[in-house]
């Protein structure tokens, strides 16, 4: 690889991080808050359990709206381009994001505040539906195929960065306000400095070229009418494993990520901010631990990597809720609890799974194909989580285990479509004439 290919491969990640690191700031911010802010401001009750049921709702609408981003943004996406459609969609989030920090609580305007708040979250999962896929795609498409494990993977630390940066500015400012300031304004900044961020991550973004890959599509003039029918005509099966291999990471994201900070303030009285602090510290070794699995999957095989992380992954959950339950309060054990199977052994999966998924289709559909396998999976595979996991819980009568049962169900799917993944041919590796049917 010459040294213009070489920085040109960098500009196109930091390009894709800066901007992934934005999007799940903004997307996960949201519930970050939904269970300890917007439960109280935007749908108070008598029963809190319903309450906290209703502000994951509108969590779980954003994983819902998700598919239709990835639709509408990966038909455009493999027709006119990676770059524009990267540019709108960052766009698309920041502008909800930001007036979600502006919308009057119930108590101001009724029922309009809990619409409001709706109509921003799903133009959220409308962005980040299309901006996932275009991320990732340009750092595989630019990367040699020895490296495209690795450089895929680094697009996906913006996750990891975006909910380190989401679970941070909440604590801090749980640790600079009271309560009451807490509560009554001091959430909106967290919601208002995605303003700024939006304007740097447009910047960067403007300065980088299309990728060799599709910008040979286009030479060909090769790109298609529509390329979603395409996908389903020529690549069902991959779409339905694809699918089923994303199970695990959104399950086991959102119960770490989202419903831990619920579980751990309501259930086993942790003050919030060490709660959030646990989440943070996790998504700090995440960083590291996420391009590590990467390069691994270039080395040993992506379906190899994602089956036993999938497995492995699941399983861990049983020793972190025992550990958190049986914690004494001990802020380090919780941490701990939390660190390992989320910090550490989801990255596992997290870090190869954008080229897994990119490996399963060709150039002509490969937007339109991740971005749907990724994001229709969301619906139930993340959106839906904390939702069941609320029940569980109380089903369980407070003990975590039959959530424990659901992730680690969550898992064995993962990984059996993982194994037939790897069962299969990549049309990733085809000969481009057979690509190009």
């Amino acid at each position: 690889m010459s040294a213009s290919d070489e920085k040109a491969i960098r500009r196109v990640v930091v390009s894709a991080l800066v901007g992934a690191t934005i999007e799940w700031y903004d997307f996960f911010l949201y519930g970050v808050v939904a269970g300890i802010v917007f439960n109280k401001l935007y749908f108070p009750g008598s029963d809190p359990v319903v309450s906290t049921l209703l502000a994951y709702t509108t969590f779980a609408v954003g994983f819902v709206t998700r598919p239709l981003g990835g639709v509408i943004f990966g038909h455009f996406g493999d027709k006119i381009g990676r770059k524009s459609m990267l540019i709108i969609t960052l766009m698309i989030m920041g502008v909800a994001t930001f007036l979600i920090g502006l919308v009057p609580t119930y108590a101001q305007i009724g029922i309009a505040a809990p619409l409001l708040l709706l109509l921003l979250r799903v133009a959220q999962g409308i962005g980040l539906g299309g901006e996932w896929g275009g991320a990732v795609l340009m750092a595989y498409e630019y990367a040699p195929k020895e490296k495209r494990g690795f450089y895929a993977s680094l697009p996906q630390i913006g996750l990891a960065i975006g909910l380190c940066m989401a679970s941070g500015v909440v604590a801090l400012l749980s640790w600079l306000l009271t309560d009451e300031q807490f509560l009554s304004w001091g959430w909106r900044i967290a919601f208002l400095i995605s303003g700024a961020m939006v304007m740097v991550g447009m910047y960067i973004r403007l300065h980088v070229k299309e990728t060799p890959e599709f910008a040979a599509v286009k030479a060909r003039n090769a790109e298609l009418r529509i390329p979603f029918m395409d996908m389903l005509r020529r690549y069902p099966g991959n779409v339905l494993k694809g699918m089923g291999a994303r199970y695990i990471d959104g399950v086991f994201f959102n119960i770490f990520g989202v419903f831990s900070i619920n579980y751990l303030t309501s259930t086993i009285k942790i003050n919030r901010t060490e709660a959030l602090l646990g989440v943070m510290a996790a998504a700090v070794v995440m960083c590291f631990a996420i391009p590590f699995f990467g390069r691994m999957s270039d080395r040993l095989g992506r379906p190899r990597v994602y089956m036993w992380g999938s497995l492995i992954t699941a399983v861990s959950a049983f020793p972190g809720f025992w550990l958190m339950t049986h914690s004494g309060g001990n802020v380090l054990l919780v941490w701990l609890s939390i660190i390992v199977p989320f910090g550490i052994l989801y990255a596992s999966v997290y870090g190869p799974e954008a080229a897994l998924f990119c490996d399963l289709f060709d150039a002509k559909v490969r937007y339109t194909g991740i971005s749907f396998v990724y994001q229709f999976s969301g619906i139930f595979a993340s959106g839906i989580t904390p939702i069941i996991a609320t029940a569980l819980l109380k089903s369980g009568g407070g003990e975590p285990w039959q959530i424990c049962l659901y992730v680690l169900f969550a898992g064995v799917v993962s990984a059996v479509c993982a194994w037939m993944i790897g069962r299969g041919a990549s049309p990733a590796d085809a000969p481009a004439a057979v690509a190009s049917r």
